[in-house]
């Protein structure tokens, strides 16, 4: 009896392990469903708040899960699964001081003005007959600034969604305007979170990733504001008092000026002459608190002691203006303009904003890292491997991948993550550069998010622009064709290059 019993399960492990002796990719599976049954749970209890720790706690039990099945059935030491976590989380270790030095940026850049001064002057082009386009264009400036669709979506997004609906545009369509635009900014801004994940996981630098995203981005976003533009010229004109409330609320409380916004162009060259990141995002939080002592003493004196304590005009003393400005640059600043859409928008978390987004990665990555270590994620992507045989396939895989992720964990930062992994080493063995896979990561994971009604991006938002996931859908245009702008460019084979002569002879073999 008991030679049966062992003869049974040699013969049920056999059938769960793959021809290199790793978890079978059905095994290898498990996990991910077990992960996404506890998204689901996690987004219908905590929401739009799942990303505060629930969905870290989804990562750390799937994670388990991993070890569990491995050091059961396949007796791997724990010792592997550690030095694998080690491994993954020393490889994210420029990414989280990269998140850091974005939260001070945010901080630093909005009391001094650099931002409600691009706000103020946004706010004046718009007009009725070009309303959708001022507002993908609007909310693409603010997004890059802020390097956060979230943020601009929640402020000027709800305020654009107002003046839309006093105009007569169709909600569907103001909120397209805003998503668009929105996501646009976020993608490719050096500021952003999900830009930094994407270029970070897949092992790629993040102004490389930027300019390469270019290449498909660019024309998405095109396509994007001249259909919104040929929208807007069909329709009526109508009161738009509102914007200018808005406007004269930001012209109230900062100094609005336009020589601000050489700290913008500054930090422009910097990334065109390709300094480190770092120390590019090092540098313009430096600009901007300078230029926040200089050009907002009114503003650093209120950081500092607070609305009711704080008392316009005089010069600023050597206390308030520290204790401001290293306040913009690590905690919360809350500014009162009396316009409480606009307190909303320039209320900023500094580093201490990004802490969730570091607490996530470090849950993600070691999700990953036990997958590695088990051998789990190199069975995926073998079974991957043999379906892929061109690079257009390659792209699609990717972006099919993101899509699908997006669906089935309901977060786009474990999408970004999960999918950079399972394609990682696959883009590598094929001789593709890893721009190519971070860029087919984010014209997917990143921007489609937002379109699924139970990911948490999709709820966030239809929630604070009030209009369903469902109802604004169709009309995200940027959101739509950036994926398949992506296999398309891919198709074409445009600027896609192996990284040795080799590899590429290697890689068109494979495809014959």
């Amino acid at each position: 009896m008991k030679k049966l019993i062992v003869e049974n399960y040699r013969k049920m492990r056999s059938r769960l392990t793959d021809s290199a002796g790793r978890p079978s990719w059905i095994v290898s599976l498990i996990p991910f469903i077990v992960l996404a049954g506890v998204m689901v749970v996690v987004i219908r209890i905590f929401g739009a708040d799942s990303l505060l720790g629930g969905s870290q706690v989804a990562l750390l039990f799937s994670s388990g899960v991993v070890v569990a099945i491995s050091m059961i059935f396949y007796k791997i030491p724990w010792n592997t699964f550690e030095d694998s976590i080690c491994d993954n989380i020393r490889s994210v270790g420029n990414a989280v001081l990269i998140l850091l030095l974005i939260g001070a940026i945010a901080g630093s850049w909005m009391i001094s003005g650099i931002v409600p001064t691009l706000i103020y002057y946004g706010m004046k082009i718009i007009t009725p007959c070009i309303f959708l386009f001022a507002c993908c264009i609007i909310s693409a400036l603010i997004s890059i600034m802020t390097g956060s669709s979230w943020t601009t979506i929640a402020t000027v997004g709800v305020a654009m969604t107002g003046i839309g609906t006093a105009l007569g545009y169709e909600p569907g369509w103001t909120a397209g305007a805003i998503i668009s635009g929105a996501y646009f900014g976020d993608k490719i801004s050096p500021l952003s979170d999900t830009t930094v994940l994407a270029s970070s996981s897949s092992g790629t630098p993040l102004f490389t990733h930027i300019r390469y995203m270019m290449v498909t981005t660019v024309p998405s976003f095109v396509i994007a504001v001249i259909t919104f533009l040929a929208v807007s010229l069909t329709h009526g004109s109508s009161d738009a008092a509102r914007t200018e409330e808005f406007a004269d609320s930001l012209l109230g409380t900062f100094n609005i000026s336009p020589w601000l916004l050489v700290v913008p162009l500054l930090t422009g060259v910097l990334i065109a002459r390709k300094v480190p990141a770092i120390l590019t995002l090092f540098l313009a939080a430096v600009m901007a608190g300078i230029t926040a002592l200089i050009a907002q003493p009114d503003v650093i004196r209120e950081v500092a002691l607070g609305a009711e304590n704080a008392v316009k005009g005089g010069a600023l003393s050597f206390h308030d203006g520290v204790k401001g400005l290293m306040t913009a640059y690590y905690g919360r600043t809350d500014i009162l303009t009396g316009n409480p859409a606009l307190d909303e928008l320039i209320a900023t978390r500094g580093m201490t904003g990004m802490l969730n987004t570091v607490f996530l990665i470090i849950c993600a990555v070691t999700f990953g890292g036990v997958l590695t270590g088990s051998g789990m994620m190199q069975s995926l992507t073998a079974m991957m491997a043999r379906c892929v045989h061109r690079t257009v396939s390659a792209v699609a895989a990717t972006v099919g991948t993101g899509v699908f992720c997006n669906m089935v964990t309901g977060d786009q930062y474990l999408s970004i993550i999960m999918t950079s992994s399972l394609y990682r080493k696959l883009f590598s063995d094929r001789g593709l550069e890893s721009r190519l896979l971070s860029r087919s990561v984010e014209d997917s994971a990143t921007v489609t998010s937002v379109l699924i009604p139970w990911n948490s991006c999709g709820m966030t938002q239809a929630t604070v622009l009030k209009v369903a996931t469902l109802d604004y859908l169709p009309y995200c245009i940027f959101n739509l064709v950036s994926p398949l702008m992506s296999v398309f460019v891919a198709a074409t084979g445009y600027r896609i290059r192996y990284r040795n002569r080799l590899q590429a002879e290697q890689n068109v073999a494979g495809t014959k």
